[in-house]
């Protein structure tokens, strides 16, 4: 379904009962509501809650903002390494009110929040700036941005910045298999051709680099997210995995640290995906979370 928010309009899906406790999840850099696991979505709704999926702006199904133009990514790394500022489009800020427009728009006064990545980046600013509309937050191999944390190796920035050989759906699959390769769960099975069939199934819904690009200016730009974590009261769970190369547990650890009350639970294995089993094992962590706040 289509609903209108922040002047945007969103790719969203419901699961669950209506009556029921919401919870919102806000999916990482480039990635489409599709991307979540199905099990995760299942075990929310088994456990009693309503759950709001949406495609972020510039990806999937909702507003791609292209008047914006196209940031010159290579530029912006050196300035980026030089301490020189950075300009971007938009800002997690306004992606965090494009959340809150829809929970208005579903005419949700409070929901649990869970967010991945730069999702889990933009729920710790709703759950900072906006308090009283929301119940819990669950952030996920995340960060708070604070100046110092490590970053990814040059291995795996390298596959970030690189580009499909085409925008042919195989080219694409295959490109972004190659990168999950380098950021997945060790210790986790994937089944690989299923999950070829998945990213397959994503790309044929919608492929949209020039918005990826936009959303990873956003996240850099983003510099002063830190400073805000110390005003979140609503209890919070961060989950980082052992094994993540891209965004190191390093940075889960730091997230939890500023955020009062906060609990860290660490998946040893865990790296920058959810297989099957580190799905389950969000589950696990998530669900009871929510039910200290909504049994």
């Amino acid at each position: 379904m289509k609903i209108q928010s922040n002047g945007l309009s969103f790719e969203v899906e419901i699961s669950g009962e209506e009556t029921a406790p919401a919870v919102l999840l806000t999916m990482g850099l480039g990635m489409q509501l599709v991307a979540w696991p199905d099990s995760l979505i299942q075990a929310l709704v088994r456990a009693g809650y309503r759950v709001i999926r949406y495609d972020n702006r510039d990806i999937g199904l909702s507003s791609h903002l292209d008047d914006l133009g196209q940031p010159h990514l290579a530029w912006q790394f050196i300035k980026s390494r030089i301490g020189l500022p950075l300009r971007s489009g938009y800002s997690l800020q306004d992606m965090a009110q494009d959340a809150l427009g829809i929970l208005d728009a579903l005419k949700i006064r409070q929901a649990h929040l869970v967010g991945v990545s730069m999702g889990g980046m933009v729920s710790q600013r709703i759950a900072a700036t906006a308090p009283t509309r929301v119940l819990s937050l669950t952030s996920v191999m995340s960060s708070s941005g604070a100046p110092g944390l490590p970053g990814p190796g040059m291995d795996v920035t390298q596959a970030m910045l690189k580009r499909p050989s085409s925008k042919d759906p195989e080219a694409v699959v295959a490109h972004t298999l190659d990168l999950f390769k380098l950021v997945g769960s060790p210790a986790y099975a994937q089944d690989m051709a299923e999950f070829q069939q998945h990213l397959m199934q994503g790309v044929q819904r919608s492929y949209h680099p020039e918005g990826v690009v936009r959303q990873m200016m956003a996240i850099a730009s983003d510099t002063q997210r830190f400073e805000l974590l110390p005003k979140i009261g609503c209890p919070t769970l961060v989950i980082h995995g052992t094994a993540d190369p891209l965004v190191p547990i390093a940075c889960g650890r730091d997230t939890a640290e500023r955020i009062p009350g906060a609990r860290f639970e660490a998946i040893e294995g865990m790296g920058h995906d959810w297989p099957p089993g580190v799905a389950k094992r969000l589950a696990e962590l998530i669900v009871p979370h929510l039910q200290a706040v909504h049994p």
